[in-house]
C-alpha cells in the first residue's frame, strides 16, 4: 500500500498562484485558468511519493532540507515533515529563492 501524505499550500504559495494567475491572464485569462489548474495537479501529485524530487540547490546556504517540484518554468519548493507537505512557495525558475 502506497503511503499518503497530506498537501498543505502556506499562505505564501496562495499568494504566488495568484500571482501567476494574473500575470498570465493579463494575455489571456483561459490560459491562466488552465496553467493554474495544471500547476495545482502537479502540486496534489506530491500525495505520493514526495522524496522522488530533488533537494534544492539552496539547502546549503539555508540549513534547509527543501525539495523542489519543475513545472514548465516554475518551481514548487516544498518541505516534507510526517505525514505532511507543505508547499513553501511557486516561483518562476529565474527568480531567487525567498523565504
Amino acid at each position: 500500500m502506497t503511503k499518503t501524505y497530506q498537501v498543505n499550500l502556506t499562505h505564501q504559495a496562495q499568494k504566488d498562484l495568484e500571482r501567476i494567475f494574473y500575470y498570465i491572464a493579463a494575455d489571456s485569462f483561459n490560459n491562466a485558468v488552465n496553467f493554474v489548474l495544471e500547476l495545482e495537479v502537479k502540486v496534489y501529485s506530491l500525495e505520493t511519493f514526495p522524496n522522488r524530487h530533488p533537494l534544492i540547490r539552496e539547502n546549503e546556504f539555508f540549513g534547509t532540507d527543501y525539495r523542489q517540484l519543475i513545472y514548465k518554468k516554475y518551481r514548487i519548493v516544498y518541505r516534507i515533515i510526517d505525514n505532511s507537505v507543505f508547499i513553501l512557495r511557486i516561483i518562476h525558475g529565474a527568480n531567487l529563492l525567498k523565504l
